[in-house]
């Protein structure tokens, strides 16, 4: 182990270990973001099926950008365990990464923050130092609320047993451009000095810059309003894809002029958002804003809008049914991708999943291709299709997710195998004019 006092310098030498407690989406790119970095690692995950999956070299995420760099388990400064304290016990930094999501009620769920800093915070040896980063997704307030008391309880004193701090994760799976080794980082910590030391450890991580920005609450802010900023973007455009068609006018139309202004910021509608960021950390500020008293009215607004998206959308369908002479219990319909995002395999909070459940309470049969999923992932009410070319006797095909390998499929000869030669783009990603001269009837989400 390296005392607190020469932890700088093995810093720099690269002699220091690191702890990642979560080795989900986040955690384990970022476990082999450190070890690339010559750090010696130590990852942890609480599923015996995940860390033996690791351990035989492959991927457990959904995420195909991991697919070629998951570690011989053999690899020197490797080490996947599901015991928190081994970790613990060899690691000078350890880096929480468990999972944030709400409740069914739409409240914050924190069990999984306060389990991991339990198992931590239980095995710290006094006068250790260990410093712990909380890297999941929370309101401003939560890592010190958390962990403070858990801290208190195993008779520990923050500053002088351990140390706590935060820095928000800013993976975005399937992104390449922007992955753990890339993005900048920000960094809220009790002490400066703590601040200091990780703003060196996350340098040696990402080539992006990396800053401290003062107590922890302002990075737990800062990631929060990261995707508050981006779920209100995706609202307004949702919104118009709303009211434009009401108008006789595509949205798409509109956009395509807007952004001709140098400072239009252009997103595209979509059939609802899905993933575990944005769909999530909203409810994490209106719930943090409803504590203190003040309402959060336009992220409310827009939780609301982009929520309700996938039921819109299910009227749109019933729509183009009723107008194309196809009743509704004898309706089938085709969707094109599950995952919430194109080129992942990852349907957390995916809108797919309320849209197939509308329709299906409507009586529509629902069918699904998508080959980034394992065929254990679907709900019950929906049926799974495997081969895309023995799909038949359709009446509407839904894209519902842009994966390549769905916009660029042979829609000629899906085409001769439909009942109804009806398609819905609810990406706008798909070249409306070549399958129209197809013989494909084409509507698509903001489209009169």
């Amino acid at each position: 182990m390296v005392g607190n006092l020469n932890l700088n310098d093995a810093i720099q030498n690269g002699n220091i270990s690191v702890g990642i407690i979560g080795l989900g989406y986040v955690g384990l790119p970022t476990a082999i973001g450190f070890l690339d970095a010559g750090f010696n690692v130590w990852g942890v995950d609480v599923s015996q099926r995940v860390v033996d999956t690791i351990l035989q070299g492959k991927n457990p995420t959904g995420d195909p950008e991991i697919d070629d760099i998951i570690p011989d388990p053999n690899t020197k400064k490797w080490n996947i365990t599901t015991d928190t304290s081994i970790a613990v016990e060899n690691c000078e930094i350890l880096i929480v990464t468990v999972p944030t999501p709400v409740t069914s009620d739409l409240k914050p769920d924190l069990k999984y923050v306060i389990s991991a800093g339990d198992n931590i915070f239980k095995t710290i040896e006094p006068n250790s130092g260990k410093i712990v980063v909380l890297e999941s997704t929370v309101y401003p307030g939560v890592t010190a609320q958390s962990w403070l008391p858990l801290i208190e309880k195993y008779g520990l004193k923050e500053g002088v047993d351990v140390n706590i701090a935060y820095c928000p994760e800013r993976f975005n799976p399937g992104d390449e451009a922007n992955g753990v080794r890339k993005v900048a980082r920000v960094i809220g910590s009790l002490n400066p000095k703590i601040g200091d030391t990780l703003v060196k450890i996350y340098s040696k991580l990402t080539s992006g810059r990396v800053d401290y920005v003062g107590k922890i609450e302002v990075a737990e802010a800062a990631k929060v309003i990261e995707n508050v900023q981006r779920d209100i973007n995706i609202a307004l455009v949702n919104e118009l894809a709303r009211i434009f068609p009401a108008l006789n006018i595509d949205i798409e139309d509109v956009l395509n002029a807007a952004a001709t202004k140098w400072n239009f910021h252009r997103y595209t509608p979509g059939v609802g958002v899905g993933g575990h960021c944005i769909p999530v950390d909203p409810y994490y500020m209106i719930q943090r804003a409803e504590q203190v008293g003040v309402p959060a009215e336009l992220i409310t607004a827009a939780r609301a809008v982009n929520r309700t998206m996938p039921i819109h959308v299910f009227s749109v369908l019933k729509d183009i049914l009723y107008k194309n002479n196809v009743s509704a219990n004898d309706a089938n319909i085709l969707f094109l991708g599950w995952s919430y995002k194109a080129e992942v395999g990852d349907h957390r909070e995916t809108p797919a999943e309320h849209l197939a459940l509308a329709l299906t309470d409507a009586d529509i049969k629902v069918s699904v291709w998508d080959p980034h999923l394992e065929n254990d992932v679907y709900p019950n009410n929906v049926d799974v299709i495997t081969d895309i070319n023995a799909a038949k006797d359709f009446d509407l095909v839904v894209l519902v997710t842009g994966h390549s390998i769905c916009i660029n499929l042979d829609w000629e000869s899906l085409l001769k195998n439909m009942r109804k030669p009806l398609v819905y783009d609810g990406r706008r990603v798909l070249d409306i004019t070549k399958l129209e001269d197809m013989g494909w009837d084409v509507y698509a989400v903001g489209k009169p």
